[in-house]
């Protein structure tokens, strides 16, 4: 089975907005569940457009015999003093765990960060007992920096999630 990721395009819209809606059915570590994200396919298309014109922001895919099973993005902070920082997030179909797509996007996404966006410091929040996530950050080097007790509420339960950063 073969990976490939590369760059989403606009023409990618309506597989993503689906693999988002399969990933927040599959899981509770996301800031959707199965409803996915609320924009239309037309939406989607222009932030990707956006997101090829910009430099400093990016969303890949990973693709298996043409079908979308991963997405991950690095998006920068526009605030003059905090431009120097960019936040990761991803997204992996259950059945395509631990085969590594995780681990390519986060290698790919420090590489953009850190020659194309010219970040200084990658951030991201990972629910605190995703064990197999923090475990992954660490060994690319991210920290735990704090822990924001209630981040999340699923079914009435208050979730705690972790801060983690990498200086590059």
């Amino acid at each position: 089975m073969k990976i490939n990721i590369r760059e989403a395009l606009p023409s990618d819209a309506r597989q993503i907005l689906e693999h988002i809606k399969i990933c927040g059915s599959e899981t509770d570590n996301l800031s959707y569940g199965e409803e996915g994200l609320s924009i239309t396919i037309e939406e989607e298309k222009r932030i990707l457009q956006e997101l090829l014109n910009c430099d400093n922001e990016i969303m890949l895919v990973a693709e298996i015999n043409g079908m979308i099973v991963g997405t991950a993005n690095y998006s920068t902070l526009k605030n003059g003093r905090m431009s120097h920082r960019g936040n990761i997030g991803l997204c992996v179909q259950r059945k395509f765990w631990n085969q590594g797509i995780a681990t390519n996007f986060i290698d790919t996404l420090i590489v953009f960060a850190k020659d194309k966006a010219k970040s200084k410091i990658i951030s991201l929040e990972v629910r605190s007992d995703n064990k197999t996530a923090i475990h992954l950050y660490k060994k690319f080097g991210f920290e735990k920096i704090g822990t924001f007790e209630g981040y999340f509420e699923i079914d009435g339960d208050l979730i705690d999630f972790d801060y983690m950063y990498l200086k590059i």
